[in-house]
C-alpha cells in the first residue's frame, strides 16, 4: 500500500513515517502543499494523509484542488484544530474521514485499514452493477431495480443514486454530492441537493423494505447497509 503523507512539521512526519514504514506501508512525504498538488497529479496513491495547516497552500485548497482533479483517493484529513465546524467544513471539502492531534497511532492505522477496505468494498472499476440490500443499480443499463419493482429515475436522480452506491455506507457532505452530479462551479447555496434527494426517497424507498438513504444532520447523506 502506497501513503501520501503531507506534513510541514518534521517532528510529525518523523514520527508518522518511521511508524507507518514499521507497519509495512510504503510512504512518500510532502512538506509543502505544492509539493503534495504535485504528487496528488502525477502519482496513484492508496491513502492521503493531509495535514490541514500548511505554510503555502492551505490543506483545504489541496482537498478542494483534488476533489475538482475527480481523484477519488481517501484522504484522512489530520488537524489540530478539532472544533466541530473544523470538522465538517474538511468533510465538506473532500475528506473522507477526520482524525483530531493528537491521536493514537493504533487508531491512525485502525483508520487507514478502515478507509481502503471500504473502497475496496464499494469501488470496482470492472463492475457494471452496484447495490444496496435488494437494491440494484446497473450502469450500463441505466436500470434500477428494487426486489422484483423496476424503477424509473431521471438522468439527475441515477447519478445521485449511482454516485452515492459508490460511496455506500460513507457520509457524503452536499457539496461533495453537489460537486459529482452537478458539477464543481454548481450555486452551493442551492437546495438542489437535499430535493432530489426527496425526489429519490419516494421513488426507491418501497413496503417492507428498510429505508437505505440516511440524512446525517448538519453534515450531508450516506446510503447504507441495514445490516
Amino acid at each position: 500500500m502506497r501513503i501520501l503523507v503531507v506534513e510541514d512539521s518534521r517532528r510529525v512526519s518523523d514520527f508518522l513515517v518511521k511508524g507507518l514504514e514499521e507497519s509495512g506501508f510504503g510512504v512518500v512525504l510532502a512538506e509543502t502543499g505544492l509539493e503534495a498538488q504535485r504528487l496528488i497529479t502525477e502519482e496513484k496513491w492508496d491513502i492521503i494523509l493531509l495535514d490541514i495547516m500548511l505554510p503555502d497552500i492551505d490543506g483545504l485548497e489541496l482537498l478542494q484542488y483534488a476533489r475538482f482533479k475527480k481523484n477519488h483517493t481517501p484522504i484522512l484529513a489530520l488537524s489540530a484544530l478539532n472544533e466541530t465546524d473544523d470538522k465538517v467544513k474538511a468533510l465538506e471539502y473532500g475528506a473522507d474521514d477526520y482524525l483530531s492531534k493528537p491521536y493514537h497511532f493504533k487508531e491512525l492505522i485502525a483508520r487507514i485499514q478502515a478507509l481502503t477496505r471500504r473502497v475496496k468494498q464499494n469501488y470496482d472499476e470492472s463492475s457494471n452493477v452496484l447495490s444496496c440490500d435488494n437494491l440494484t443499480l446497473y450502469v450500463d443499463e441505466h436500470r434500477v431495480v428494487r426486489g422484483e419493482k423496476e424503477i424509473k429515475l431521471t438522468l439527475q436522480e441515477f447519478k445521485l443514486l449511482k454516485y452515492l452506491l459508490e460511496n455506500k455506507n460513507r457520509i457524503m457532505s452536499r457539496t461533495q454530492i453537489l460537486n459529482a452530479v452537478w458539477g464543481y462551479n454548481y450555486d452551493t447555496n442551492t437546495n438542489v441537493v437535499d430535493v432530489y434527494i426527496s425526489y429519490l426517497r419516494n421513488k426507491i424507498d418501497i413496503t417492507n423494505s428498510p429505508k437505505l438513504i440516511e440524512t446525517i444532520k448538519g453534515i450531508g447523506y450516506r446510503i447504507r447497509t441495514s445490516n
